[in-house]
């Protein structure tokens, strides 16, 4: 199996490092992420700035590709210019923090694995439910037992994962729910604060409102101690208001 892993938290992170040596024996992985931390990037990709991509090396041995760029950019140029033929899965991860609901619109690692969907690539996006956790191993298996899964019974194009794990002991996590996102979403704000200098700077402050926590949707499973497993699809129609519009007489 050839494997592309990514992320949004840096090439440097825990979460990657971690990721990858589970990885390992299912075949050949070939990493290729972010530079610095490109958290809450979406699916931006650079345009007008050029890219550079350096061999990064960890404790003296060779890890990946560190790409100045967004996580979206690091998928394409691993797909495009870094492997010399597409890999069979892209998964992006492990990330500090949930991506569940809104959030999935606003990730960088939700964002990678959509970039992979939309190359027709299979594709994985991975996540801890915590910012500050070092609680990585149990995600990673989580990872490789879905990326075995995807080998043998593969995704309909387009279509990729987006998984959130409950930061917690394995013992104590219930199990793996298939479901739904989310429409729980953040009431924030620009906080206006003043530097040392008098100046006024602002700082995205907010909480998220938990509107929609049903055990079906990622939110309400990670909330029940699950781990949440939700297709995500890159066609982002509205089916239902499609049919109701088509009505209108423009």
């Amino acid at each position: 199996m050839r494997i592309l892993v990514s992320n949004d938290d840096g090439i440097d992170s825990l979460g990657i490092q971690v990721l990858v040596e589970e990885l390992k024996s299912l075949g050949e992985i070939t990493v290729v992420a972010p530079l610095k931390e490109q958290s809450a990037m979406g699916h931006a990709i650079s345009m007008k700035n050029p890219l550079r991509v350096i061999k990064y090396y960890k404790n003296g041995e060779f890890f990946g590709y560190a790409v100045d760029g967004t996580p979206a950019d690091c998928v394409k140029m691993g797909v495009r210019n870094i492997l010399e033929t597409p890999p069979d899965l892209v998964i992006s991860g492990i990330n500090h923090g949930s991506n569940t609901a809104v959030n999935t619109v606003y990730s960088g690692t939700v964002s990678a694995a959509r970039e992979a969907a939309i190359m027709d690539v299979q594709a994985i996006a991975i996540s801890v439910t915590s910012h500050t956790t070092t609680r990585f191993d149990y995600a990673a298996r989580v990872a490789k037992l879905l990326a075995y899964k995807l080998m043998t019974d593969p995704l309909i194009p387009g279509s990729f994962l987006n998984v959130n794990v409950p930061d917690l002991e394995e013992k104590d996590i219930k199990g793996i729910l298939i479901t739904k996102q989310g429409k729980s979403k953040w009431d924030d704000v620009y906080e206006k604060r003043r530097d040392p200098y008098g100046r006024d700077y602002y700082w995205l402050t907010g909480n998220m409102v938990e509107s929609d926590i049903a055990p079906d949707t990622d939110q309400g499973a990670i909330s029940c101690n699950y781990v949440s497993v939700t297709p995500h699809h890159f066609d982002s129609t509205d089916y239902a208001t499609y049919e109701l519009i088509r009505k209108w007489k423009l």
